[in-house]
């Protein structure tokens, strides 16, 4: 890759970051192995930009991305303090849990999903229309059904419950398989998505946790508020493949 190219990978042609999700024909171990030979050849994301409403506490937060046939690929890795992690449920409050958060709008998608996974495990993933705050959160929502959800597999390093808070330094990390099949019946047929850009964001967060922060890989600016798709960044989706 040119020095040329790797500008434009971070930054876009619109001032947006952009990222390149790159084809594995080998699927992830969900054994957090960032550096093996899977997750060695997917591009590294940056969480780094801080709201100034965080805390001191400002985790160092990386994420990959690859894709298949059949699923998107996540890991995170956080280098962390402060965890505290104790929703169980799906669908439960999980981004007030150190967390991390991946935010995705398919092509031609009238909205984006919303996965958001405690430090434990536990997640819930929403398809939001119209994120417009409302006492019912948003203007136009769904929640992912059970039975579409569980089809999302996800890996975890620490146990399920974390509490007390643990606030000596952490590193953990979350992995995820998440089928293009599950998001099908909220957004219309995605596959085949190779060539495909796609819109999304990526976060860390800890909402009741000693040291509140909120990070984010594209920048969200004033407010803080992580659903506001106008500051999403671009996902490619290229043929070439990683392995």
């Amino acid at each position: 890759m040119t020095a040329d190219r790797e500008v434009w990978s971070a930054i876009g042609v619109t001032g947006r970051p952009l990222y390149e999700v790159r084809r594995t024909a080998t699927p992830p171990e969900h054994r957090g192995a960032w550096a093996g030979p899977v997750w060695c050849r997917a591009e590294k994301m940056a969480i780094a930009h801080f709201h100034p409403r965080s805390s001191d506490h400002r985790p160092a937060t990386e994420a990959a991305l690859l894709y298949d046939d059949h699923h998107l690929h996540a890991i995170f890795r956080v280098a962390d303090r402060y965890v505290r992690s104790v929703h169980t449920a799906y669908d439960s409050d999980t981004y007030k849990d150190s967390c991390v958060e991946l935010f995705v709008q398919p092509a031609g998608s009238a909205g984006y999903f919303a996965l958001e996974v405690n430090a434990g495990g536990a997640f819930s993933l929403r398809y939001i229309e119209d994120p417009t705050r409302t006492p019912n959160r948003f203007a136009k929502w769904n929640t992912v059904t059970p039975d579409i959800a569980a089809a999302v597999r996800v890996a975890h390093s620490l146990p399920l419950v974390v509490e007390p808070e643990r606030a000596e330094p952490l590193l953990w990390w979350i992995e995820v398989s998440w089928p293009f099949a599950a998001m099908e019946p909220y957004c219309g047929r995605v596959r085949p998505v190779g060539g495909q850009r796609w819109r999304a964001n990526a976060f860390k967060c800890g909402d009741e946790t000693s040291h509140p922060h909120w990070a984010s890989w594209a920048p969200i600016g004033e407010a803080l508020n992580f659903h506001q798709p106008r500051f999403f960044g671009s996902l490619e989706l290229v043929e070439t493949s990683a392995d």
